[in-house]
């Protein structure tokens, strides 16, 4: 948890112009938030493939979703993007979303 807290300080600590534009509901949030559904989605049925513990698979795949948006957002951050907070609640969102949603049809449907 601190960690996560000393990264997003260190990566949001000099404002930028975007952030004065970014809101919660902005027009990408929706793309953050499906790809990280998506990406975790895809984590939870690879991990699938080699272990049969869901607690597992479910940690892969999001875990897998949420290094990928802060990695987008690293990328942003430094090559002159529109990194946002806002960006990477929306990632958090759909990897949870993702985790449910693929352990519900894992449980139910197989």
């Amino acid at each position: 948890m601190a960690l996560g807290a000393a990264f997003s300080l260190c990566l949001f600590a000099a404002p930028c112009a975007a952030a004065e534009r970014d809101s919660f509901g902005g027009q990408d949030k929706a793309l953050h938030f499906s790809a990280c559904f998506l990406i975790t989605a895809d984590g939870y049925a690879s991990t699938s493939l080699f272990t049969r513990r869901e607690s597992t698979r479910v940690a892969v795949g999001a875990a897998t979703a949420i290094a990928a948006g802060a990695a987008k957002e690293v990328y942003d951050r430094y090559s002159g993007g529109d990194a946002s907070l806002y960006d990477l609640t929306w990632n958090v969102m759909g990897a949870a979303t993702g985790a449910v949603v693929s352990w519900l049809v894992d449980r139910y449907l197989f």
